[in-house]
């Protein structure tokens, strides 16, 4: 039976280099149901959350990755989370006429790679840089090279159905030979997309590495979920402040929020206000205003 949404880790023996493959079906499509993204912006979210799936299997903490592109041109965001329990998300902002253009001309002028490591305790890390590169897998390896120095390749596809990846690392201080490094690349080079799209990780594993010493864990399931909530959308309405949430409601009648990750709907009236703020500050602001 074809492995579905699986997340395979390797290391091997005889050289300094670990890896993971993953392959994404239904946690992929549960991110692409839910907007009408444009051919172009799929296939830039399928990448990322690919790649966001790989490099957060190689972290020991418990939090979430967050991987971000921000750009000035046609596509303004793209966010993909990966968290420690192997849950994957993504969305994306971009202009109504895209169109179809090379990433870098789609991101435009000043775009950045963006980084976040979010702790469930405890304070986040974040890394930006410039954007190197002409496809997410060299913009990604250039980051991880600048940042991390981490010698890593990595190859990355999608379609409408399912979205893959293979993740290579050399080890700063590893075992085995120091110079297998190009072998273990040159291999990894003869993968076709195709491979890489419609193989189990195993087979692609015996494909190009039946020669050499490889430890293979067990392998881990991806799914898609979403953190949003009515307890969080009502943080962040706190910080918008009493006075300007109840002028909304006053204007509109309730305030009404979608996650832009899942589309969840949150509609919070005058009770659910007044509630939030502990006091009627509804009819504080309806008074002030006459």
């Amino acid at each position: 039976m074809k492995q579905t949404d699986t997340l395979l880790r390797f290391l091997f023996d005889g050289v300094p280099v670990r890896g993971a493959l993953v392959h994404l079906d239904d946690a992929w499509q549960q991110v692409v149901t839910r907007h009408n993204y444009p051919a172009v912006v799929r296939a830039v979210l399928g990448q990322m959350v690919a790649a966001s799936s790989l490099l957060a299997a190689n972290l020991k903490f418990d939090g979430t990755l967050i991987m971000q592109l921000h750009g000035k041109g046609a596509l303004r965001l793209a966010v993909a989370e990966c968290t420690s329990d192997r849950t994957v998300r993504a969305t994306a902002r971009f202009a109504a006429d895209i169109g179809h253009a090379p990433l870098a001309e789609l991101l435009g002028e000043g775009g950045t790679f963006v980084m976040t490591l979010e702790p469930r305790d405890g304070e986040p890390w974040q890394g930006i840089v410039a954007l190197e590169g002409d496809s997410i897998a060299q913009m990604l390896e250039n980051y991880m090279l600048r940042s991390e120095q981490l010698d890593t390749r990595l190859m990355l596809s999608c379609d409408d159905q399912a979205a893959a990846g293979l993740l290579l690392q050399r080890l700063p201080d590893g075992h085995g030979d120091a110079e297998g490094w190009p072998h273990v690349l040159a291999l990894a080079e003869t993968l076709q997309q195709e491979e890489l799209m419609t193989l189990d990780a195993d087979e692609i594993l015996y494909r190009l590495y039946h020669q050499d010493e490889v430890r293979v864990f067990d392998p881990q399931t991806v799914s898609f979920a979403c953190n949003c909530s009515e307890h969080r959308v009502g943080e962040m309405l706190k910080l918008l402040g009493g006075q300007e949430a109840a002028e909304v409601v006053l204007e509109q009648g309730s305030i009404e929020i979608g996650c832009e990750y899942c589309g969840q709907r949150y509609v919070f009236d005058e009770d659910d206000v007044n509630r939030l703020f502990d006091c009627d500050v509804i009819s504080a602001v309806r008074e002030s205003l006459h």
